[in-house]
């Protein structure tokens, strides 16, 4: 039988139609900002939270509190106790350099340390943990000054907690102190005066360079790298040495001067300098039992022990609230981490810090560190 069917054909494909693409209106931008102003709400109104809560005390967790002059009060431990010991650190090379972003330098974060637990009545006494090779000469001054006008203005003792290092300007902040206690493994003493410079004339000349060098004085050019050894006056060298010899003496009569104070303030009960402690002053350094052996500390132990002789002479009975000062949070470091790095080094861990000394500049400084 024929099949007088039409022929089956597949229909036609279906043409979608066109659309043009579609113009970004910006609203993944405008989501964005909004989550990053969200994400910035959080944070400030996480950080207010933060500071309005009050932990359980005793439970060693820390308690914030707003003092003045842009520090923090923060709880070491022992929250419930009424009588305040402040912790105080000078960690690291004694410098007049600024500390990260704060715009303040060691010392001047020191003595506002100083001046807020000053105006505590609580505070019964400081803590002073040294853990340091030393630093320049007028920083190392500052803090000294500092904390013998703090004890002899607010009548509350300041008892040095020494760590591996109290060395040079280390030491230098520790002797106006009512009391001194070292580890007898402690690296201390380096009593003495450093300036640093080099000589490169005669790389200059070996690869045939000449300086050129026009002064209004005739030793406006001193310490200057670019003289040849027959070319320094004689007297310029006299004048260098004679000032590092005044400094010096400045440092032994804070030394002596400190000593002398802790003794009449200790009442006797702390240890005097030995009769031939200048001998020892000549830039060497001194475990913590030699340096107790010589009258330099008072007593050897750790930091517990430096706490419980500090709450003896504050005359403190049963537990301390031990704090320390912090600066608060600050949002605009927060903004840092999107913005332009400043680093221009690499910091290869060596397990070893060795200072970098500018030349010119006197040093309160371990020569153990420095070389």
């Amino acid at each position: 039988m024929e099949n007088n069917l039409p022929p089956q054909y597949p229909p036609p494909p279906l043409i979608q139609p066109g659309y043009a693409p579609r113009r970004s209106s910006g609203r993944g931008w405008m989501v964005l900002s909004i989550l990053l102003i969200l994400v910035l709400a959080f944070v400030l109104s996480g950080k207010a939270l933060f500071r309005m809560v009050s932990f359980l005390p005793g439970t060693g967790q820390d308690d914030v509190r707003e003092t003045s002059h842009h520090l923090e009060e923060m709880t070491i431990e022992n929250a419930s106790a009424s009588d305040k010991i402040a912790v105080i650190d000078v960690d690291g090379i004694i410098t007049s350099q600024q500390l990260g972003r704060s715009g303040r330098n060691m010392s001047d974060l020191i003595q506002d340390e100083l001046r807020v637990a000053a105006k505590d009545e609580a505070v019964k006494a400081v803590i002073l943990k040294v853990d340091s090779p030393g630093g320049e000469v007028m920083a190392s001054d500052t803090i000294a000054k500092a904390l013998s006008d703090f004890q002899e203005k607010n009548n509350k003792p300041v008892v040095v907690s020494m760590g591996s290092l109290a060395a040079s300007g280390g030491y230098y902040v520790s002797a106006p102190c009512q009391w001194i206690v070292a580890n007898e493994l402690t690296l201390t003493g380096s009593i003495g005066v450093i300036m640093h410079g080099i000589n490169y004339r005669g790389l200059m000349d070996k690869v045939g360079l000449v300086p050129q060098t026009f002064k209004s004085g005739r030793f406006k050019d001193m310490l200057s790298g670019t003289k040849k050894p027959e070319e320094i006056d004689p007297e310029e060298t006299k004048m260098i040495q004679d000032m590092i010899m005044e400094t010096y003496g400045k440092f032994k009569q804070v030394v002596a001067d400190g000593r002398k104070r802790a003794q009449d303030k200790n009442k006797g009960k702390g240890r005097t300098l030995a009769t031939n402690w200048t001998d020892f002053a000549d830039g060497r350094v001194l475990t913590g039992r030699q340096a107790l052996e010589l009258g330099f500390v008072d007593q050897l132990g750790t930091f517990e022990t430096a706490v419980e002789t500090t709450k003896k002479i504050a005359g403190i009975s049963g537990r301390a609230h031990m704090i320390r000062y912090e600066e608060p949070f600050d949002i605009s470091n927060m903004f840092h981490l999107f913005g332009k790095s400043d680093v221009k080094t690499i910091k290869i861990e060596t397990g070893l810090e060795f200072p970098k000394l500018q030349a010119g500049r006197p040093y309160f400084l371990s020569t153990t560190l420095a070389y």
